[in-house]
């Protein structure tokens, strides 16, 4: 994809702001959408939006929609929980799910919702607690050590979640408190074969014809929780030019990343995330085609995967678009220079992207074993994550809260322990096929004779080693897992098979997140936090942090636009639309009560649409809202065009996917005759 018309755009346009930012709800531009749209963004507006929201912490947003803690995301977010409540017999993702009385609501065995209840900036004792003297890499420990503490205090004083966000890259930190639902129950799910309509040929595309929503339930003390604060369903439903807010959880982005950054993400670490990424995607797709009960259970893993991968094959993409990384060339030359033209600033300033070059070549040689070892490791592996959780828990929790790896402080235990002895289902050949894959991945990359691939292998095949390390774990039973995580000295002298293959990984994984930490992440930490205070002093405090899977705010208008061919792409579809692409096979088979109801169905109801509104990764199943705060969709994808938002933001083209708030009623109403759920939204 190329960004000239981008550029072009941005000249002729410069005096008109677009649609961009993921805005921090303590910090949104409240006259920049007033000067645009003239509508005027209240406290009161943007707290009950705030109090609504939620974050799923699979990896999605969502919201709560009436007063009985119903809450709304999309069914790729909510699918690891209905694979999970899903059996051979009740095949919930094939079927659809429907409760018919809260009775018969299906209880996730590991999903946690968070509402974020407030925000402190506490900038100044994260960066006091640096002692004077203190070398980079001691200053980063003591960082984290301070970061470890505060959430501990604040967890213990409130009872709620509390987690420390870095913003800016370390030019700020604030302090996020969570109310924490972990009693989720599944309400209601259609069938995937219309959720995902036209599957991956279809993922990032547009126009699209999903119904990409599901319904869950917070409950606590066993009874359904009492929603103060809840997003009421528009009558009216989205409109074209229509003003709209999305607010959700975006991932991850790298816009205020330097050149050298993206360079880096370039040349080594998306080549390689996407040839893992890949490797397991064939890996998958040949265990599903040997029987219809694999293809069940490794429906959630392979969409997941090929999601992964057709994403970073988009933002591989933008970073090899020469226009890109002359406009991102532009931007840091132009902040250089205002450095540079300030005598005081070049002294404070000057030198820290020099320094911040130096770590990301310093990277280049470490990137591909700490990957393999410690970010990546056992990708796909289900029970390759419960083995590591169990070993570096018994490790973790005998020395003191700050001294930890950071995912196991104190304040993290409790929603790790809930991952850890999750009671979903494991399939043991799944758990060997993706095991293999990750061994032959390894030795591919690695090299045959090094030391730990060959511990790893001891004189095997990726499929005998795979098949011995599972076949002679006891890790399916939660039991054990506690047993193992609390007994040190039981652990020690384990031959549990999965912990052994964890134990051969972790000396190696450790030694190398170490050496990242102290070599090369403190450098990024200090001198990107440098960066952003340079930012600051140069242009205000007008900009928007990088996502950090934290609840942002974004504005945008529903509009189509122009492909790069110059033709008309509408801002909907339509139910009518997908009958005709409808051919009764993967991944265009609609359900049969689809084709049973299209006679009663309003086929010109609006199905989905798109929006300029900048998201990303994590904004799955962000409830769209009107300017009355009423829910006109939800937002489940973006095109192709809008990859490359992760490094710089366009909206010639660019554009958020969502379903529309008429399709989910009219199909609640018409195919799944649901009353129950129609009531209790007012509709």
């Amino acid at each position: 994809m190329r960004l000239r018309s981008f550029l072009l755009l941005l000249t002729a346009v410069a005096c008109l702001r677009a649609d961009e930012g993921l805005w921090l709800f303590n910090h949104f531009p409240k006259e920049a959408v007033a000067k645009k749209y003239g509508y005027q963004v209240t406290d009161a507006f943007l707290d009950h939006l705030r109090l609504a929201s939620v974050r799923f912490n699979n990896g999605g947003s969502g919201s709560f929609i009436s007063p009985h803690g119903l809450l709304f995301t999309n069914h790729h977010v909510g699918a690891d929980c209905i694979q999970k409540v899903s059996s051979a017999e009740h095949d919930y993702m094939a079927n659809g799910f429907m409760a018919a009385t809260e009775a018969e609501e299906q209880k996730c065995p590991d999903l946690e919702v968070n509402v974020l209840l407030r925000m402190e900036d506490i900038t100044a004792q994260v960066k006091g607690a640096v002692q004077a003297g203190a070398t980079t890499a001691q200053a980063n420990q003591q960082r984290k050590g301070a970061i470890s503490r505060l959430e501990k205090e604040c967890s213990t004083k409130t009872g709620n979640r509390c987690d420390v966000v870095t913003l800016y890259s370390g030019g700020e930190y604030q302090l996020y408190q969570y109310k924490k639902y972990t009693d989720i129950r599944l309400v209601f799910a259609p069938e995937v074969d219309i959720a995902a309509f036209g599957g991956d040929p279809d993922n990032f595309t547009y126009p699209r014809y999903d119904l990409d929503f599901s319904l869950f339930r917070a409950y606590e003390n066993d009874k359904p929780v009492e929603a103060k604060e809840y997003l009421r369903w528009s009558h009216e439903g989205v409109k074209d030019k229509e003003l709209v807010f999305v607010t959700g959880h975006p991932g991850s982005t790298d816009r205020l990343t330097t050149v050298a950054g993206l360079e880096f993400f370039r040349d080594v670490a998306y080549p390689l995330v996407d040839a893992r990424l890949a490797s397991l995607i064939q890996t998958l797709e040949a265990y599903s085609g040997q029987s219809a009960e694999n293809r069940r259970v490794a429906r959630d893993n392979l969409f997941s995967v090929q999601n992964s991968y057709k994403a970073y094959t988009g933002f591989l993409g933008g970073l090899r678009d020469p226009a890109l990384m002359a406009e991102k060339r532009k931007q840091e030359a132009s902040l250089r220079a205002a450095v540079d033209s300030d005598a005081q600033r070049k002294k404070e300033f000057g030198g820290v992207w020099t320094e911040v070059a130096g770590a990301f070549q310093d990277y280049r040689s470490l990137y591909k074993p700490l990957s393999l070892f410690e970010r990546n490791a056992g990708l796909g592996s289900d029970l390759f994550n419960i083995a590591r959780e169990v070993v570096r828990f018994s490790e973790e929790t005998q020395k003191p809260n700050e001294q930890r790896l950071r995912e196991y402080a104190d304040a993290r235990l409790p929603g790790l322990e809930q991952e850890m002895y999750s009671p979903a289902p494991l399939t043991a050949s799944l758990e060997i096929a993706v095991l293999a894959n990750y061994l032959g991945f390894l030795r591919q990359q690695l090299g045959a004779e090094d030391e730990t691939v060959k511990a790893l292998f001891n004189g095997q095949t990726p499929e005998q080693a795979a098949a011995g390390y599972v076949n002679t774990s006891k890790l399916q039973d939660v039991a054990e897992r506690k047993r193992l995580a609390q007994n040190p000295e039981a652990l020690k002298t384990s031959e549990d098979g999965m912990i052994t293959l964890v134990k051969i990984i972790d000396g190696p994984a450790r030694r190398l997140r170490k050496e990242y930490e102290d070599r090369i992440e403190a450098v990024l930490a200090a001198s990107s936090g440098k960066i952003a205070q340079a930012r600051f002093a140069v242009y205000g405090a007008s900009e928007y942090p990088d996502a950090t899977f934290t609840l942002r705010l974004s504005y945008a208008s529903v509009q189509g636009y122009r492909t790069p061919a110059g033709a008309w792409v509408p801002y909907t579809t339509d139910f009518a639309g997908v009958y005709p692409r409808a051919t009764g096979q993967d991944p265009y088979r609609l359900p049969p009560r689809w084709v049973q109801a299209k006679s009663a169905l309003k086929l010109s109801t609006p199905f989905n649409f798109v929006s300029t509104a900048d998201t990303h990764g994590g904004n799955s199943g962000s409830p769209t809202v009107n300017g009355k705060g009423e829910i006109v969709g939800i937002l489940f994808d973006g095109n192709i065009e809008g990859l490359p938002n992760r490094f710089v933001y366009t909206e010639a083209q660019a554009r958020s996917v969502h379903v529309s708030s008429q399709a989910i009623v009219e199909a609640l109403r018409r195919v799944y005759h649901a009353d129950r759920l129609l009531r209790e939204i007012g509709m």
